[in-house]
């Protein structure tokens, strides 16, 4: 699970990255100063949570726990929903897609709670 995680979230670096520059470079005299806002949250929480995925894919290789693989899948169903409807509306206006964009933020603080859960148990079971 651990390469899959380290292969998901360097994808997701990767395409952080190519949309950023995409935003800054192609977005920036097409769209509104608003949506162009709204497609740069996206990116940055992207690239944050790519980074995460990468985190759970090295925790993963050192630890065989069920918390840190769910976490690595809600991040990156996190990554898809929230950053993916966020770069929707930029791109098409349609401003009904809106209500992924919650899911998808709930979906990315459930992967940052199992991450927490994880630590918290490691820890207990090291130093008691």
């Amino acid at each position: 699970m651990n390469r899959t995680f380290l292969l998901i979230g360097s994808l997701a670096g990767f395409t952080a990255v190519a949309l950023g520059a995409f935003g800054a470079h192609a977005l920036r005299g097409r769209l509104t100063p608003d949506m162009l806002a709204v497609f740069e949250t996206g990116v940055r929480y992207q690239m944050y949570h790519a980074l995460a995925v990468i985190a759970t894919g090295l925790m993963a290789a050192r630890m065989d726990k069920w918390l840190i693989v769910m976490a690595g899948w809600l991040f990156t169903a996190g990554i898809v929903l929230f950053s993916g409807s966020l770069y929707a509306i930029a791109l098409t206006g349609a401003t009904g897609l809106g209500a992924i964009t919650p899911i998808g933020g709930v979906l990315l603080l459930l992967g940052w709670a199992c991450l927490a859960l994880a630590v918290v148990d490691l820890t207990d079971r090291l130093f008691s």
